[in-house]
């Protein structure tokens, strides 16, 4: 068990508990937070798309083939784009900072 910190689309910040072998949408979600992933998790919408704070960006692993074009094509990429539900939680992921992106 540990925390991340999740900043809302109105940009207040949430510290979250998040359990090992969850995904990181499901973390969001749990939490109440506007996640919709309306793909149950499985990389076929952006609708868990969230930014990763620079400093964990790189901790993450790189994005898979398919992220990386469901990121692109979002219509909000960035360069530290990733969709939360191809994030695992681990405890090298406590302390996790990211940022909701922008609804379609």
């Amino acid at each position: 068990m540990g925390k991340i910190f999740a900043t809302d689309r109105n940009g207040v910040e949430h510290e979250i508990e998040a359990r090992d072998g969850l995904n990181i949408m499901e973390v969001l979600r749990e939490a109440s937070l506007p996640v919709e992933g309306i793909c149950g998790g499985v990389c076929i919408c952006s609708t868990c798309h969230v930014y990763l704070d620079a400093n964990w960006q790189f901790k993450t692993g790189e994005r898979a083939e398919d992220e990386q074009v469901m990121v692109e094509d979002s219509g909000h990429y960035e360069e530290n784009s990733r969709l939360a539900c191809q994030i695992e939680y681990s405890e090298e992921l406590n302390g996790l900072r990211l940022t909701l992106a922008p609804e379609f």
